[in-house]
């Protein structure tokens, strides 16, 4: 006998230290509670109060219609900032990849649905844009065990567009800014429908290069 405790002589004696699991389990619950994801859940926030603000009065009160385009625009400029925080400082979580494309659906969606319920805005528009985001999404499912697609410079100016398009149909605008909302959403909808098709080429050649290189493995 040497007096020295198994552990401090590399023994095996791995005794569980009191509380363990307890430290382990906060450390997964703060990392859920990152500012990336406190951003997210904001976004999620803000669409039952915008689909109220935007249909208060009827839908048409200017002064309601102005705090409804302040929540939109608090909404997409939290989406701009919760994916670069996640991307700089590595608070990716399972949550966020779930939520994130869930809140900018949600109210980029809302606000199409109740714009052209007020009749601002032709339902074939809406059926467009929310018909490509569910196709893709549909697309990246059916390619993803060969790979993911990234988002393009297209997709990203196609979002800007319809962030700044259905913003200005938010607002009671009159006279020449109407008549230039309705431009920039017809940009929006071609962007909407070209980068679609080009996701749809991508996702072909992926599954493609996939295929190919599982059989060449066999």
């Amino acid at each position: 006998m040497t007096g020295v405790p198994a552990s401090a002589a590399g023994g095996t004696d791995r005794r569980p230290v009191p509380g363990a699991k307890l430290g382990a389990a906060a450390v997964n619950q703060a990392s859920l509670w990152n500012i990336a994801n406190i951003l997210t859940m904001i976004r999620l926030v803000l669409v039952p109060g915008f689909v109220f603000l935007l249909l208060a009065e009827g839908g048409y009160d200017p002064a309601w219609r102005a705090w409804a385009w302040a929540a939109f625009a608090v909404a997409m400029i939290t989406d701009i900032f919760d994916g670069h925080l996640a991307r700089t400082y590595n608070l990716v979580t399972d949550f966020g990849k779930i939520a994130d494309p869930i809140a900018d659906k949600a109210i980029m969606g809302s606000a199409l649905i109740c714009l052209s319920w007020l009749g601002d805005l032709p339902w074939w528009v809406t059926g467009v844009i929310l018909g490509r985001e569910l196709g893709i999404t549909l697309l990246r499912f059916w390619v993803i065990r060969y790979g993911v697609i990234p988002a393009s410079r297209g997709g990203k100016l196609k979002t800007l567009a319809q962030g700044t398009a259905v913003g200005m149909y938010v607002l009671a605008l009159t006279g020449a800014l109407a008549t230039m909302r309705f431009w920039v959403m017809a940009i929006a909808v071609v962007l909407t429908v070209v980068t679609g098709l080009d996701y749809i080429r991508q996702a072909v050649v992926l599954r493609r290069q996939g295929l190919e290189a599982e059989r060449a493995a066999l």
